[in-house]
């Protein structure tokens, strides 16, 4: 099988597709930075190593760029991209058949309007450059800050037309499947600047379905498919309607195939009648945690995203601690053992540990104590000690945490004597932030990870944020996946640089992209 993949970030879900069996035909990303990571592992090619000999790279591509050399290309704001057609620095060759494999880095609405004139390109991409096959899959999960609940949730926010643009692409080079990716927030509804409701998931099915596309919406969560992380995720399957016509003849009445497809068929051809005008609530998307859904997962070939074993915290992590480290869990083993195309590494990567003060550390047993104890009315009432909001606590709140043991100034793990001197010690401990939260050895990871703010270690021993590496190991990316560019970033850079802690972040692990791929190849072959 084979497929192109947009939005390709830094490779996770690349990664999962390639080990599932599938060959890569052509990969475009807008971040230099996430390129470089790509070109590393998948290629071979060590853009900043020939930058520094000011050497060409020979797979990863840029459609434009304000610079001839690489150097400042690996820098440089993808934001200032000239246009495709314009005066610049593109590497897209003549003869579009050396496209094939190689990393195209620049814009999708760009790559579209070089699709939309360039004929023979588009001939080369539908026919993955003249296999027998033609085209198996596009797939890819364009960024998600406007759909997310933490963002704006703007209904004309530039970066929702991402989608579109995907399904644009599709249009061009008509694979028999295309697979979108993005957050869970695009399934709840917008409001636009009129109060109307806008359901994102909904018009993107729409569109995919006025294309000639059988759109199939799910809702799952990475941790059943067997990943160190509770990361819900919205997943489009959308079946070419010819190619929907020769395997819907093998689905046997009643099966499980055929009752997640049947709305989506009803769907698909209502959208045929009705066009854009078509309003919400023709279609429902199937959620793999509620029990009535689940077992049409379990018993369909969507098996894979929902027959994983629960993985820890403790089990992707505790062999990287810095003090008493346990030996590789059974995950671990099988992770580095699974992902075979990756080259050996004789050292371990990205795994830098943060040099956190000793007040920030004393604030990180704060949050494991506090994760600890679990119950709402506790952390409130010790945040608004520290936000200064409040210089008393309730006897109730303090008989609750005066057991646990404290990193005192003398580094030393020991209890308070008094409520008063407890007050006095978060008190020369101030923080604005709410958000960051010590994770918990025994159960996955929650979703938002992708800054080394997100989150402190689980063990007391261990007061630091995570590093690159562990992270990585929560997202399932084997430790031979080696992470390029700066480690992180901050201020203004944060609008266009893409560093390593948010190529993991945003990336889709490599595991679901394997099962992803199982699932896909069944109704593919």
């Amino acid at each position: 099988m084979n497929h192109i993949e947009l939005f390709s970030g830094c490779g996770g879900l690349s990664l999962g597709l390639e080990q599932s069996g599938f060959k890569l035909m052509m990969a475009n990303e807008l971040s230099p930075m996430a390129a470089e990571s790509f070109a590393y592992n998948f290629f071979n090619e060590n853009l900043e190593e020939l930058a520094n000999k000011q050497q060409k790279a020979k797979h990863t591509l840029w459609l434009n760029s304000n610079y001839s050399t690489l150097k400042p290309r690996l820098r440089e704001n993808p934001f200032t991209f000239p246009s495709y057609d314009s005066d610049g620095n593109s590497d897209i060759p003549n003869k579009t058949s050396n496209i094939k494999g190689k990393l195209v880095v620049g814009s999708i609405v760009e790559l579209n309007k070089l699709l939309d004139s360039d004929n023979e390109l588009v001939s080369q991409l539908r026919t993955a450059f003249g296999s027998p096959r033609n085209l198996d899959l596009v797939s890819g999960g364009p960024p998600c800050q406007s759909f997310s609940m933490a963002g704006l949730r703007q209904r004309d926010c530039e970066k929702n037309t991402l989608p579109w643009e995907f399904a644009k692409f599709v249009k061009h080079t008509q694979p028999k499947v295309a697979m979108l990716e993005n957050v869970t927030g695009i399934l709840h509804a917008f409001k636009d600047s009129k109060g109307n409701s806008f359901h994102a998931w909904y018009e993107v099915a729409k569109v995919f379905a006025s294309i000639g596309y059988i759109p199939l919406c799910l809702h799952i969560n990475a941790r059943l498919a067997g990943i160190a992380q509770n990361r819900p995720r919205f997943i489009m399957i959308a079946v070419n309607f010819e190619h929907y016509k020769n395997i819907a003849q093998r689905f046997e009445l009643g099966s499980p195939d055929e009752k997640l497809f049947t709305p989506s068929v009803e769907f698909y051809k209502l959208v045929q009648k009705f066009g854009e005008s078509l309003p919400f609530g023709h279609l429902e998307y199937f959620d793999a945690v509620k029990p009535a859904h689940r077992k049409l997962f379990e018993m369909s070939f969507l098996s894979s995203l929902v027959n994983g074993k629960t993985i820890t915290i403790k089990d992707a992590l505790d062999d990287l601690k810095q003090h008493n480290p346990s030996k590789p869990s059974e995950f671990i083993k099988n992770l580095n053992s699974t992902f075979k195309m990756l080259p050996k590494r004789n050292t371990l990567s990205n795994h830098e540990f943060r040099r956190n003060g000793d007040i920030v550390r004393r604030r990180f047993r704060l949050y494991q104590i506090l994760q600890s104890i679990n119950e709402r009315s506790v952390t409130q009432a010790i945040f608004s000690i520290l936000k200064g909001n409040d210089a008393s606590l309730s006897d109730d709140i303090w008989n609750i945490c005066r057991s646990y043991k404290y990193l005192q100034i003398s580094g030393e793990l020991s209890s308070f004597s008094s409520k008063q001197e407890f007050i006095k010690y978060l008190q020369t401990h101030p923080t604005k932030k709410q958000t960051q939260k010590a994770l918990v050895a025994n159960a996955p990871a929650p979703a938002a990870l992708s800054i080394p703010d997100d989150a402190c270690h689980y063990d007391d021993s261990e007061l630091r944020v995570l590093t690159v590496r562990e992270i990585a190991r929560i997202q399932s990316f084997p430790d031979g996946f080696v992470f390029r560019s700066k480690v992180t970033t901050g201020g203004q850079m944060r609008k266009f640089e893409v560093p390593q802690y948010t190529q993991v972040g945003n990336a889709v692990p490599p595991l679901l992209g394997l099962k992803l791929g199982q699932c896909l190849s069944k109704i593919l072959k």
